[in-house]
C-alpha cells in the first residue's frame, strides 16, 4: 500500500556527516529518512529552496523533455529497500499509458519538487526503514547545523564548472 509523503526537511548525520532528505505522511507521524549522496545533496537543497542554476542540470533536462513529448508526471515512489539502499520510481503519462521509471531516490525526489508531483512511499518501506516518531524536526548540532547552513547558502550553481572531473 503506498503512503503520501511530502518533504518535511534536510539533515546531517552528526556522527557520520551523511546527508538526509526527511519524509513524513502527509496523514501521521512517521517520516522516512533517505540518504543521499555528498554530490547530489547541494543540488536537491537548491531545488528544494527554489533555487535557479545558470545552465540546466540533468533534472532541468529530464524536466525539459517531459514537457515537449506531452508527457506528465503522474507520481514519484519511494518502491523499495535493499542491503540498506532504497529504491525509486518516477511514474509518467504517456499517450494515455502510465510507464514507470527506475530512478535514484534523489533524482526522484527532485523530479517531483521540479513538476509539483505528489510523493509516495511502501508501507513496507517505511516500516523496514527502522521509521521513529516525531512530532518536531530532528536536532542537529548547532556546530554542525551552522557548518552546513553557510555551505549551502553559499553554494553557487557555477561553482560545478570550476571542478575538473
Amino acid at each position: 500500500m503506498l503512503r503520501r509523503m511530502f518533504v518535511w526537511g534536510f539533515v546531517v548525520d552528526t556522527a557520520t556527516n551523511r546527508p538526509f532528505v526527511i519524509l513524513k505522511e502527509t496523514e501521521g507521524e512517521r517520516i522516512l529518512p533517505l540518504e543521499i549522496g555528498l554530490l547530489e545533496a547541494p543540488i536537491v537543497t537548491n531545488v528544494l529552496k527554489g533555487s535557479k542554476f545558470s545552465r540546466p542540470m540533468p533534472h532541468d533536462l529530464l524536466t525539459n523533455i517531459i514537457g515537449l513529448i506531452n508527457t506528465e508526471v503522474n507520481k514519484v515512489e519511494i518502491s523499495d529497500l535493499k542491503d540498506n539502499r532504497y529504491y525509486a520510481l518516477i511514474h509518467i503519462i504517456h499517450n494515455g499509458k502510465e510507464l514507470h521509471l527506475d530512478a535514484r531516490p534523489s533524482d526522484a525526489l527532485t523530479i517531483a519538487v521540479k513538476m509539483n508531483a505528489p510523493i509516495f512511499a511502501e508501507e513496507y518501506v517505511i516500516q523496514k526503514s527502522k521509521h521513529v516518531q516525531l512530532t518536531k524536526k530532528p536536532e542537529v548540532r548547532s556546530e554542525e547545523k551552522e557548518k552546513w547552513k553557510e555551505i549551502l547558502e553559499n553554494f553557487d550553481p557555477e561553482d560545478f564548472g570550476k571542478y575538473k572531473m
